[in-house]
Order: C-alpha cells, then structure tokens, then sequence
C-alpha cells in the first residue's frame, strides 16, 4: 500500500537548514507538482500546525504533516523529505523533527488503509531506523517494499 502511495519522485533529501514551515512546504511539493493536493492544503497544514498541531509529532524525529480532504486534496498521495537536520515544529526543542512526511487522503478509505500501512512500517524500530539512515529515494523505496512483502 504504502510503496504504491510513496514512488521515488516523492521522496527528497536536503542539507539545507529549514524553519518548521520550509519543510512542511518542500515536503509538499511533490504532491503540490503532481496535481495531488492544492496549495490550499499546505496553508491548511501550516496554520493547522501554527494553531498548535505539534500532533503531528510521532515521535523519533518523524512528523506527518496532514490536514482535512476538502482542504484541498485532488489524489491520495505521501511524500518525504528527510532533513540534515532538524527543523522543530513550532520552533520547540522538544518537537525536533528531521523526517517529515506529508499525507493527503482523499477519503475516509483512503486514510485508514495509508495511515495503517505507515504507522505499521514506522512502529517497526528496524526499518524505522533504515529510513533514517537511507541516502537515496530508491533505498527508500527498497525499504518499504520489502516490509511490505515481509507482511
């Protein structure tokens, strides 16, 4: 499910050091690029975030950066974007984040079957760590479709 939602050109890296608000719009942009989401629904994760939305902190350095379908999503979509360091949410020490994934559901469906398929890869500590540590989208991409087919 999840290596179906996540292809290469959605996943990026970048040593550039970003504010909380640069990451969760380069993030975006693949979904933004590909007619996926609108960019309506990055304003809606930014000022979701800005209103206190540091829940999209999962913890480990990972951040899901989301907001509601009629918010402007077209297709369901993921993408990553795995930083050189990290850019807090809402500038918090404490809500550091360095891998930032956006998610766009089209529907309800949709956003059980994503969020279950990702919250199964990213519960798993190995291969949450092997995407930490991937330097390439096709590694990332490896990772992920070999869980899958470990399942």
């Amino acid at each position: 499910m999840l290596s179906h939602l996540l292809p290469e050109r959605n996943i990026h890296f970048t040593q550039e050091k970003l504010t909380w608000q640069e990451a969760v719009t380069q993030v975006a942009r693949p979904l933004v690029e590909a007619g996926d989401v609108t960019p309506e629904y990055v304003r809606a994760m930014l000022d979701s975030i800005t209103a206190g939305g540091t829940y999209i902190d999962l913890g480990h350095g990972i951040a899901l950066a989301h907001a509601r379908p009629e918010h402007g999503v077209v297709r369901t979509g993921i993408s990553m974007l795995r930083l050189g360091e990290p850019a807090p949410l809402l500038d918090l020490p404490e809500h550091a984040v360095d891998l930032y994934f956006c998610f766009a559901a089209a529907d309800a469906d949709a956003h059980m079957r994503a969020m279950a398929s990702l919250a199964r890869i990213l519960s798993d500590a190995h291969t949450r760590q092997a995407l930490r540590d991937a330097a390439s989208a096709p590694e990332v991409v490896k990772l992920i479709t070999e869980f899958e087919d470990s399942e």
